[in-house]
């Protein structure tokens, strides 16, 4: 899942696309780089931000999905969004595609119902308290095995709202300390018990780059590495900024799986 912040203050620069012209080449590179999936996002939702009004984010969502819908149609997308209406009108304007919700419903109580009633696939990823103040709720028994409960809860409400395709995204990075990232990261394969694809965005985040003592702009290397654990770990899907390092990284995983099997 390659990523595309049409927004101008998102923690990696070289993901943000707001004009016309940044945007047709974001795009580019990403489909060139081979992503399976493009994700938009105009709502920054880093620690400390706040958020842009529902207007705002649809104003800066509708040129760039007109782009996407006149030039790279056949790549399916998600929408990086937590607000039921910014859905519907997306929907309006290009039909089904994946919601990726960085509140599970929490922040809206508007966009299960409505994620069901359309038929859409959903990204259900775990946060507490808001992007403003979320490193304030980052006491747990136990990271995993509180998330592992979360998600559990969470099925129920899928199926009241009639979500028949949701995705767990455990939220690296929301609501967890630097060392609660990597517990979580560890015990990864714990979320197979809920038999969901899981869903991992760490690319490039200031748990590895603040750990390292580096720049986002230098963590391409250690994102994947911490990528190939995530891997090994049960990850389906990875949310990437940098879309050939990671296709190469699973290109070469699948390769020495083909030559175990077959030697």
């Amino acid at each position: 899942m390659g990523i595309i912040n049409i927004t101008d203050n998102s923690f990696y620069s070289s993901s943000r696309a707001m004009s016309r012209e940044a945007i047709l080449d974001r795009l580019a590179t990403l489909v060139g780089e081979g992503a399976d999936i493009i994700d938009f996002g105009a709502c920054s939702t880093k620690p400390g931000s706040k958020p842009v009004s529902a207007e705002e984010e649809w104003q800066r969502l509708e040129p760039a999905l007109k782009l996407y819908r006149e030039l790279f149609f056949t790549i399916p997308i998600s929408i990086d969004t937590f607000r039921a209406p910014v859905v519907q009108r997306c929907f309006e304007e290009i039909g089904p595609f994946m919601v990726n919700d960085i509140s599970a419903g929490e922040d809206d109580s508007r966009m299960l119902p409505l994620v069901g009633k359309l038929g859409l696939s959903y990204v259900a990823m775990h946060k507490r308290g808001t992007p403003e103040n979320m490193q304030e709720f980052c006491e747990y028994d136990n990271v995993t095995d509180d998330i592992v409960r979360y998600f559990r809860d969470f099925s129920h409400k899928a199926d009241d709202a009639g979500i028949k395709s949701w995705i767990l995204d455990p939220g690296f990075g929301f609501s967890k300390t630097m060392d609660q990232n990597y517990e979580l990261l560890e015990n990864l394969d714990k979320f197979k018990v809920l038999k969901r694809e899981i869903l991992v965005g760490i690319s490039r985040k200031s748990f590895i780059y603040k750990k390292l003592g580096i720049s986002p702009e230098e963590a391409l290397p250690a994102t994947t590495a911490l990528h190939k654990v995530a891997i090994d770990k049960g990850a389906n899907i990875l949310r990437v900024h940098d879309v050939a390092a990671a296709k190469a990284l699973v290109n070469d995983g699948q390769l020495h799986n083909n030559i175990e099997i077959t030697g």
